[in-house]
């Protein structure tokens, strides 16, 4: 609601009759919007603010100054790798031989696009030591989706149709469970050990016949390894069930070690994470999917192949799932992606797993004096703070999360995971530097002293900001979509 140019709203600096444009009268054709049939035309003027361009201009561009993003500060959203996107990947993107094309073209006429599409699958098979992959899921929970119904396929067509269990560690993502179950699948949830690892042994309690998949992320949600993966995996597969890899965090181990190798079946990639392209608000996302081999014919339709004469040709098998999205996917994000992979190459690509995972223990090494860690180990990309060791004066993560902002920084993932009450989940990727990670650290130690000196004023934060606290439950349970209902609002 404070989204506002000089004070004002974009309707408030509305004036009848004030227009952002002028054109011409067609020369060229005797039709107009007398010709429209009465049917087609509006019975009244649409209730819009009449701005004249340069208004608009200046409205929109005070509003993206309030925007936080990775480029205009430190971004260390745990769980989401909000890490830097080279702007040499975007210009790729927005080549007009790629952003000109149409999707029903004749296949002869977009071998280019093809051979990106082609290439990119083979990069991430070898990335994560699988057989092949589909580019076309939409985004990570959509790739979720697609791996679950790839692994139901690959059940019904062996005629295994009581394996409808998936198992969830209580530490996974939220998209688990909500994947499982929009795939008609029942989720089985085992636990977690003091460490944040698996329970083996309330694993084994779980599996018998009926186990589809278990589903892991590696690092898990804490950012912890989990050793016991070749056990799992052996005990998954004895039972004639598979392993799902959750991509979220592959960020941690590139360069170090292969899902594939590690007896994981299936698996989605978030390209809008670990390949840098920018994401959130929505999209553009993607999220390929890979498998091992024997459960390639299994992959939605279409298929991106190459012919024995180096042509590229889109096929549809017949033992496909069917398709998840239209066409191919975004396009324009998985150029981002293959552009960030070629830029990175062999060489430099095994650096993001180990420079991300020292810059995270860096964090939470210089912080944990302060800020209480529940689990003091070694951690992968990411860490849990459960919230100041010091709550006496009643100071939340919430707060800190808050007074963070009055400092340029934008928060980290609060709240989540829901192992500990004040969670604070931290990721600052491998892209940032030591100078900017010690003002991190300055800053939070900044404001654990004044949580104990003045912790009304911390509980009071932001107090700089364009919008201060807005109310979370009030802007879901009554959204406000449109702006006459937000002049309604206004006016009363």
């Amino acid at each position: 609601m404070n989204s506002t140019f000089y004070g004002k709203l974009i309707f408030e600096l509305g004036k009848e009759g004030r227009v952002g444009y002028s054109l011409p009268k067609n020369e060229f054709s005797e039709h107009n919007i007398d010709s429209l049939p009465s049917s087609l035309r509006r019975s009244e003027k649409m209730a819009l603010p009449e701005v004249d361009e340069l208004t608009v201009v200046r409205h929109y561009t005070n509003m993206s100054n309030n925007n936080f993003g990775v480029d205009t500060g430190f971004y260390p959203l745990g769980s989401c790798t909000m890490k830097y996107n080279p702007k040499v990947n975007e210009e790729i993107s927005n080549l007009s031989a790629f952003t000109t094309l149409h999707p029903l073209q004749g296949v002869s006429t977009v071998q280019g696009a093809l051979e990106v599409y082609y290439n990119l699958q083979k990069s991430l098979s070898e990335i994560a030591g699988l057989s092949e992959f589909t580019l076309n899921p939409f985004a990570g929970a959509h790739g979720e989706l697609t791996g679950l119904m790839v692994i139901r396929a690959y059940h019904n067509s062996r005629g295994d149709y009581k394996r409808v269990n998936v198992i969830v560690p209580d530490s996974a993502h939220g998209t688990n469970p909500a994947s499982a179950a929009v795939c008609g699948l029942k989720v089985v949830q085992v636990k977690s050990l003091s460490d944040g690892t698996i329970d083996v042994e309330d694993l084994k309690a779980h599996l018998d016949d009926t186990v589809a998949a278990i589903m892991m992320t590696n690092p898990n949600t804490l950012g912890i390894f989990e050793r016991s993966i070749p056990e799992i995996a052996n005990l998954v597969h004895e039972c004639g069930g598979l392993l799902y890899y959750d991509g979220a965090n592959l960020n941690a181990l590139l360069g170090k070690c292969r899902p594939g190798d590690m007896g994981f079946d299936v698996m989605h990639i978030n390209l809008h994470k670990t390949f840098s392209t920018p994401h959130g608000g929505g999209g553009p996302g993607s999220g390929p999917v890979g498998v091992r081999a024997g459960l390639e014919k299994f992959l939605p339709n279409p298929h991106v192949k190459k012919s024995d004469d180096g042509k590229f040709y889109i096929d549809n098998d017949k033992d496909a799932l069917g398709s998840v999205s239209a066409f191919i996917g975004n396009f324009s994000v998985m150029l981002k992606a293959y552009s960030y992979i070629l830029s990175l190459g062999k060489e430099n690509l095994k650096y993001v797993g180990p420079f991300a995972t020292l810059n995270a223990n860096y964090i939470k090494d210089s912080l944990k004096d302060v800020y209480e860690l529940p689990i003091d180990v070694v951690c992968k990309h990411e860490f849990v703070f459960d919230g100041l060791k010091d709550k006496s004066k009643g100071v939340t993560t919430m707060n800190v999360a808050k007074r963070l902002l009055d400092y340029g920084f934008h928060a980290p993932t609060i709240y989540f995971p829901l192992l500990f009450h004040e969670s604070l989940m931290i990721e600052p990727c491998e892209n940032e530097s030591k100078a900017t990670l010690d003002d991190f650290i300055a800053v939070m130690r900044k404001i654990a002293h004044e949580a104990a000196e003045d912790p009304e004023m911390v509980k009071a934060a932001p107090h700089n900001t364009p919008v201060r606290r807005p109310d979370d439950t009030l802007a879901a349970t009554h959204p406000i979509v449109t702006y006459r209902e937000l002049m309604t609002d206004t006016e009363a």
